[in-house]
């Protein structure tokens, strides 16, 4: 069959539908690539919630892993083909997963979890911080918002490019604003000044 829904197998009894499931997890772990892909779109249709979780948490891990070692022997990001080659997922598989990873259900759960982690890592931070340790007491500070002071040598990373003429400011923002007639004044104004 081309797709299998769910009035095919609506007659199946619970036995029947079991040996299906497990029939289908064995060739869900056997088959890699676009064989994998086809098989789960064949599928689809009477596959549970559950199950597609399941499946999503599969690639997700093997991607994250892929990933991980590649990078540590390339020492770069792999490309996509090259992951797919070493989880076995299909280029397509990969490239979706990557694209809509952040979106995912699974994966907001996912980061709730670490979420959830928080009181119980900043704890730990402090046992130590309170054991003696200064990098981890300087952590915690700035875990907890103590340390708001500016570091010596800290780079401001953000630019705001105006000019003042007395109380008037010429910001970017008021440069969109302007008509066409109006920029080419103010760019006589600046190209007579940069001439004399």
């Amino acid at each position: 069959m081309q797709k299998i829904t769910t009035s095919d197998i609506e007659d199946f009894n619970d036995a029947e539908r079991d040996y299906l499931a497990e029939i289908s997890t064995e060739m869900l772990q056997q088959l890699t690539g676009e064989e994998r892909d086809n098989f789960i779109n064949k599928i689809a249709q009477i596959i549970p919630a559950s199950t597609n979780e399941q499946i999503w948490e599969h690639n997700h891990f093997v991607i994250g892993q892929a990933i991980a070692k590649l990078i540590g022997q390339y020492g770069s990001m792999p490309p996509k083909f090259v992951i797919a080659r070493e989880t076995g997922l299909s280029r397509q598989t990969v490239a979706k997963h990557l694209t809509g990873y952040k979106t995912h259900p699974q994966y907001l759960a996912e980061v709730e979890q670490f979420k959830f982690m928080s009181p119980k890592i900043l704890a730990g931070v402090c046992k130590l911080a309170c054991n003696g340790d200064v990098k981890a007491a300087r952590l915690y500070f700035e875990m907890v918002g103590a340390l708001n002071k500016q570091q010596p040598g800290t780079v401001i990373t953000e630019q705001n490019n105006y000019i003042q003429i007395n109380n008037t400011i010429l910001s970017q923002e008021n440069l969109k604003q302007l008509s066409k007639e109006q920029l080419n004044q103010i760019e006589g104004i600046i190209s007579g000044i940069g001439a004399k």
